[in-house]
C-alpha cells in the first residue's frame, strides 16, 4: 500500500458538510483522503488535491470531479486561481511524510534503510539533506537540531559533524549514524528519529509550509468552511493549535476592553481527536497523530 490515511473516517466526517461544495486535499499521496472525500460529494461537488511528490502523480483518480494538482501546497491559493476557484467550502491536510517515502529506502528519509541523504518531498528541488549536513555551518546546523529536532545536545552534534566532514564528506545516512555510535543502545532510536526529523523539516521548509498553508486556507475557507489538519508532532500541532485559536503563529490578539478578541475559527473540539488503540495496531504511524478541526467564523 503506498499510503495508509490515518483518522480517515474521522478527518473527513469533519470535513464534508455540503456534498455539493468544492473541497481541497493539500496532502494527495496514495489518494486515501480523496477516495474518501469523494464518496461523500454529489455529482456537483468537486475536488482538488495536491502533492508536490512526483511518485503520487501515479495515484491520481479517474473522476470527472477530481483535479489533481503537481504543487507543493504553499501555492495553494494561486493554485486554485488558475482553476477558477476562489472559495471552497472545506480543506484537508494530512501532514509529514507518506508510508511510501518512508519505505522507499532510496529517498532517505527512514532510519532503518542505508541510503543517499536526500529527505527531499519534492526530488526536483535543488537542497537536500547531503547538502544541509556538508555545507551548513555549525551554528545553522546546531539550530536546526535544537528547533526542528528538540535536541539538547544540539550544539555537540553540529560540532562532531563539522569535524568529521573535514576529512570526508558525509553522504549516506549510514554515514551519519555512524558519528554517533558512542550513544547508549537504549537512547538510539528516539535519538536518529528527532535528528532525521529535524534535518527533514529544513531540507523541505516544512514549517513554513505549514504557516503559509494555513493563512492561504483561512482567505480562500467560505464562511463556515472547515480546516481539518492531522500532524504527527509538537511542532506542527503548536502551530495548527494556535492558528486556530486566534488566527496568529506567535504574540498575542489584540484585545478589547473587556478581554475578548477577535476569533479566526470556532473549533470543532477543544482537545486534539487521535487515533485509537485498533488504528495504531494496524498502523503504527498512526501511533502519534493530531487532528484538529476548525469552523472558520
Amino acid at each position: 500500500m503506498y499510503h495508509n490515511p490515518v483518522l480517515l473516517r474521522q478527518s473527513v466526517d469533519d470535513l464534508v458538510t455540503n456534498p455539493d461544495g468544492t473541497y481541497v486535499d493539500c496532502t494527495f499521496g496514495g489518494g486515501g483522503h480523496s477516495r474518501e472525500i469523494l464518496s461523500r460529494l454529489s455529482e456537483k461537488g468537486r475536488l482538488f488535491s495536491f502533492d508536490q511528490d512526483l511518485d503520487a502523480l501515479t495515484n491520481t483518480i479517474d473522476d470527472p470531479r477530481f483535479t489533481l494538482i503537481n504543487q507543493n501546497f504553499r501555492f495553494l491559493e494561486n493554485s486554485l486561481l488558475m482553476h477558477g476557484i476562489s472559495q471552497v467550502d472545506g480543506i484537508l491536510a494530512d501532514l509529514g511524510v507518506s508510508s511510501h517515502q518512508f519505505d522507499e529506502a532510496e529517498r532517505g528519509f527512514s532510519t532503518r534503510s542505508n541510503a543517499p541523504l536526500d529527505m527531499r518531498m519534492n526530488v526536483m528541488q535543488s537542497l537536500d539533506a547531503k547538502r544541509v549536513i556538508n555545507d551548513y555551518d555549525e551554528e545553522q546546523l546546531a539550530d536546526i537540531f535544537y528547533y526542528y529536532g528538540e535536541l539538547r545536545e544540539a550544539r555537540k552534534l553540529a560540532r562532531d559533524i563539522v569535524y568529521h566532514r573535514k576529512t570526508k564528506n558525509i553522504n549516506t545516512t549510514e554515514d551519519l549514524k555512524k558519528l554517533f555510535n558512542y550513544l547508549p543502545p537504549h537512547k538510539v532510536n528516539k535519538f536518529y528519529a528527532q535528528l532525521f526529523q529535524a534535518i527533514r523539516i529544513e531540507v523541505n521548509q516544512e514549517l513554513e509550509v505549514l504557516k503559509e498553508m494555513l493563512v492561504q486556507a483561512y482567505n480562500i475557507l467560505k464562511p463556515e468552511g472547515r480546516l481539518v489538519v492531522i500532524s504527527y508532532h509538537s511542532l506542527e500541532d503548536r502551530l495548527v493549535k494556535r492558528f486556530l485559536k486566534n488566527g496568529m503563529f506567535e504574540g498575542e490578539p489584540e484585545r478589547d476592553i473587556y478581554g475578548n478578541y477577535k476569533k479566526a475559527f470556532e473549533l470543532v473540539k477543544s482537545k486534539a481527536i487521535i487515533p485509537d488503540d485498533k488504528e495504531i495496531e494496524e498502523n503504527s504511524r498512526a501511533r502519534s497523530a493530531k487532528m484538529r478541526t476548525g469552523i472558520k467564523i
